[in-house]
């Protein structure tokens, strides 16, 4: 093979290599969004307490320092691909578990409304990112920074309703860092910085 050949040949696998990056890293945040509003559902239902949401907030925001950790150094390895879909695998069958078990929650309790328009929001601002990397808004290390606050938010739910209650104050303190973290999706969505599909 020529040095011509080889050169095509090199470009046309980067070609393909940057979308792959792109689906991979959008895939494992569609699967934060189906996750965080599985778990919305299973407090609208009643499924889920408070108490068991805020467990699987902590179990997301794992997910999401993992992903955030990941993509920092702006590849995701195999193996890091692996270790994220463990991950994702066992949060997914703990989210199966707990709204299958046999404890309740009451959806129209002021705790549970509250943790549910947190979580709803949590999947809505995964779903912006989503788009963001899909389009090519943001970059690897942007969304490594996305996910990383995503991680603190999905922390500070799991803290407010360890104890199965969500209160005004507690939830003021969630809204205070979903708004923050949801200026930084807009900035680095909309930033001058020149992005190239991931």
């Amino acid at each position: 093979m020529n040095i011509r050949q080889s050169a095509l040949a090199l470009a046309i696998s980067a070609a393909f290599a940057v979308p792959a990056l792109a689906e991979t890293t959008g895939s494992e945040v569609q699967r934060n969004e189906n996750q965080q509003n599985r778990i919305e559902q299973g407090l609208k239902s009643g499924e889920l307490s408070t108490k068991e949401a805020a467990r699987l907030e902590k179990g997301e925001a794992k997910i999401e320092k993992t992903e955030a950790k990941a993509l920092k150094d702006g590849t995701l390895t195999p193996a890091e691909k692996a270790k994220i879909q463990r991950e994702q695998n066992a949060e997914s069958a703990a989210i199966h578990k707990a709204k299958t078990n046999d404890v309740r929650g009451n959806p129209n309790s002021a705790s549970s409304q509250r943790m549910q328009a947190d979580v709803q929001r949590q999947a809505n601002q995964q779903a912006r990112i989503k788009e963001g990397v899909k389009s090519g808004q943001l970059t690897k290390h942007e969304t490594a920074k996305l996910e990383s606050g995503e991680a603190r938010i999905s922390r500070k739910e799991a803290r407010a309703g360890a104890d199965g209650h969500v209160g005004p104050v507690e939830q003021a303190n969630i809204q205070h860092a979903e708004n923050k973290e949801s200026r930084k999706i807009y900035r680095q969505k909309h930033d001058a910085q020149t992005k190239q599909p991931q």
